[in-house]
């Protein structure tokens, strides 16, 4: 592994960096808001500052508004703008997955239309996979699409679709042929989320937040033109899309050994025998997964394709996170339980992080599906038994 930039890469690291101090300010330099609509606002004008300057999407081509840069580039990118201040949040959705799938399988017309408004911030964008019956196993989904005429008509329900609620457009993934195994019968559209029959509601969670969504889709009709990809290749559609999702999940932020650490020596734990052992498996983790992303960027600059190997990511920072965030609020014995950021110490990062992160280890791929993953692409371990890989979706049996 080679741990420095190169020359191009250094000089396009200071020209990012310099960009970034210039807009906005470092990461912990002001209380965060809780104002969502304006924040709403201000991702929508920071999106658009970064588009006019070539710093939206950094790996794509010049004709859709990108800069047309490298893979490593827009890791160094992505290095940068996390250590600043940086509303990106609603757009991480749609332009991290939704778009990209729209730009590879959709028509001139579909990239025409959608990609250079959500580039600038004026569109955004949700995905609209999960049902309460189909989770990890996606495939398993029951709304359906049927053809009428030029159109499609929809009917079902999607559940944990984050930013539904204030998304304008959305990818969808519905069955249009139950007599085929369950994978060969879907198919993706796009659909928008303002169109009659589209209803959207909130979930409240217990951390108080409420960014996830149940989406009902009544008689909703979808033009054919709006399908992205042939009908019934749905499932090699959204395997861009998911993959995408578990790069995005496996980088989530929250605090690691350092902060809790720091939080032990101010509050005099960092003596006790049984938190250093903690404290030391903590270190050793985030290093391990610290050099696993080493790997990844090293393959990035020498252009080649990172491997399966990185849905190790996610499985270690989701746990990672939950353990460091329960041990920190049973270090705060009664205090743990206040959950309010002006009037515990760091602002309660541990306690709003650990009602995030058991969501975490399920966005983007549970746990065990993950650890499937490597086990068969990194171990080279059987596959499981699948017996209903063969089988006609409409005969399977459903709870």
């Amino acid at each position: 592994m080679d741990f420095n930039d190169t020359p191009e890469e250094a000089a396009f690291r200071a020209e990012a960096r310099a960009f970034l101090e210039k807009h906005l300010k470092p990461k912990g330099s002001a209380p965060a808001s809780r104002d969502r609509v304006n924040m709403l606002e201000k991702a929508k004008a920071w999106q658009k500052t970064k588009a006019e300057n070539k710093f939206a999407q950094i790996t794509w081509p010049e004709e859709w508004g990108g800069r047309g840069g490298t893979a490593m580039q827009n890791v160094i990118w992505g290095q940068e703008e996390s250590k600043f201040d940086a509303p990106t949040g609603p757009f991480a959705i749609g332009l991290g997955m939704c778009v990209p799938t729209v730009i590879a399988f959709g028509s001139d017309e579909h990239k025409e239309r959608y990609v250079q408004k959500a580039l600038m911030g004026e569109e955004i964008w949700c995905q609209l996979f999960s049902e309460p019956s189909a989770g990890s196993d996606v495939a398993g989904l029951k709304t359906r699409a049927v053809k009428d005429g030029d159109e499609w008509v929809i009917n079902g329900q999607k559940v944990w679709t984050s930013g539904a609620h204030y998304s304008d457009y959305g990818i969808l993934l519905v069955r249009t042929d139950p007599k085929v195994p369950k994978h060969k019968g879907l198919t993706m559209f796009i659909v928008n989320m303002k169109q009659p029959g589209v209803e959207v509601r909130p979930i409240h969670q217990a951390s108080g937040g409420r960014e996830f969504n149940e989406v009902y889709f009544t008689d909703v009709r979808i033009p054919d033109k709006d399908r992205l990809g042939d009908v019934g290749a749905g499932w090699k559609v959204a395997l861009v899309t998911l993959m995408n999702e578990r790069l995005a999940v496996g980088g989530s932020p929250g605090p690691d050994w350092a902060e809790i650490m720091e939080y032990a020596r101010d509050h005099g734990t960092l003596s006790d025998q049984a938190f250093r052992e903690k404290l030391a498996d903590w270190y050793v983790a985030a290093q391990g997964y610290k050099l696993t992303k080493f790997r990844t960027q090293t393959a990035l600059s020498r252009g080649q394709t990172p491997g399966p190997e990185n849905s190790i990511g996610k499985i270690i920072t989701a746990n990672h996170l939950q353990d460091i965030c329960n041990s920190a609020i049973e270090m705060q014995d009664h205090y743990g339980i206040i959950n309010e950021t002006d009037r515990m110490p760091a602002d309660a990062i541990f306690q709003q992080s650990f009602m995030w992160a058991p969501g975490l280890r399920i966005a983007g791929g549970t746990d065990e599906i993950l650890k499937n993953i490597i086990a068969e692409r990194v171990l080279g371990l059987p596959q499981d038994v699948r017996v209903d890989k063969d089988k006609p979706f409409d005969e399977l049996k459903s709870g």
